[in-house]
């Protein structure tokens, strides 16, 4: 007997789902494969883990790994595996929402300069292209040090800094998607109805954009934790004892020789995650007919 679900108008059976997984490319299995490990981490990490986040002295000071402490404690005694798994969550959930804020802001303003065209099209397009030729990590510096020392290591900031620098970029991958659908017949149909340009965006163009705006966002979701990491590493980040990633590395650097496990594990788990996000958009991509451009 097959098993066949149903939302609206795709049905899917089981063997619709084993014959997807079959065929998609390795590196989206692959991708697949990390990101689930790293999702069920962050989901119930904080139930297992053998000690709170910021637990001190919880055994030796610079402990070796070992059955009681698998990634070996710090300076303070805090256990590092604890820290590193209370973590996930904080780097996904901050990935996700700052990549979500700038693909939808992003989105609205590539799609509508899109179709209004004109000076409207002329004068968002200059903009983009000036924050576009700000590199990343300075764009988001400037972003935070315009927030001022007092919004400093707010989780809130952070999600509207990624938001903020990738914003320019979906816009203009969005405004180039919808040039393509813009001069259809049926958005010219839709305008001849009188419908009003929000509406013709958000039922035309942005359904016929939705291929390349998924690649984009997976895309902008892998530079996420690189981006987020690279602020905590240098101090514009979250602030201690917050066990985000690219934070514990900054903390324990100095620690490289002296207990190389408190710097290698938080590391080796954020660039597998950076990886695993990668390989799942190459995959995505090349299952939907889309290229991916890394040069940004």
């Amino acid at each position: 007997m097959t098993t066949r679900a149903s939302l609206g108008v795709v049905s899917f059976s089981r063997a619709d789902v084993v014959r997807f997984w079959r065929q998609a490319p390795a590196s989206f299995r692959i991708g697949t494969a990390v990101l689930a490990f790293h999702i069920a981490v962050a989901i119930t990490g904080p139930l297992w883990a053998p000690y709170g986040q910021a637990d001190l002295f919880v055994g030796p000071a610079l402990a070796a790994p070992g059955w009681s402490h698998p990634f070996g404690t710090d300076v303070l005694g805090r256990d590092v595996f604890s820290r590193v798994v209370h973590g996930a969550h904080l780097v996904i959930v901050l990935s996700v929402l700052g990549t979500l804020i700038g693909v939808v802001v992003g989105t609205t303003i590539g799609l509508l300069s899109a179709y209004l065209r004109g000076w409207f099209d002329t004068l968002v397009m200059r903009l983009i292209e000036t924050l576009i030729s700000i590199p990343y990590l300075v764009l988001a510096l400037l972003a935070v040090a315009a927030a001022g020392p007092e919004y400093a290591g707010d989780p809130v900031l952070l999600v509207l800094v990624v938001g903020f620098v990738f914003s320019p970029r979906v816009a203009r991958m969005a405004r180039a998607a919808g040039l393509d659908v813009v001069t259809r017949d049926f958005v010219t149909i839709a305008r001849l109805r009188g419908e009003s340009p929000w509406s013709v965006v958000v039922r035309e163009l942005l359904p016929n954009a939705t291929g390349t705006l998924l690649v984009e966002f997976a895309l902008r979701t892998g530079y996420a934790p690189v981006l987020i990491g690279t602020l905590g590493f240098l101090g514009f980040g979250l602030r201690p004892p917050s066990p985000e990633w690219g934070l514990m590395i900054s903390e324990y650097r100095n620690l490289l020789l002296a207990s190389p496990f408190v710097v290698l594990m938080p590391g080796l788990m954020l660039a597998s995650l950076i990886i695993g996000l990668n390989m799942w958009t190459e995959g995505l991509a090349r299952i939907l007919g889309r290229s991916v451009r890394y040069d940004e």
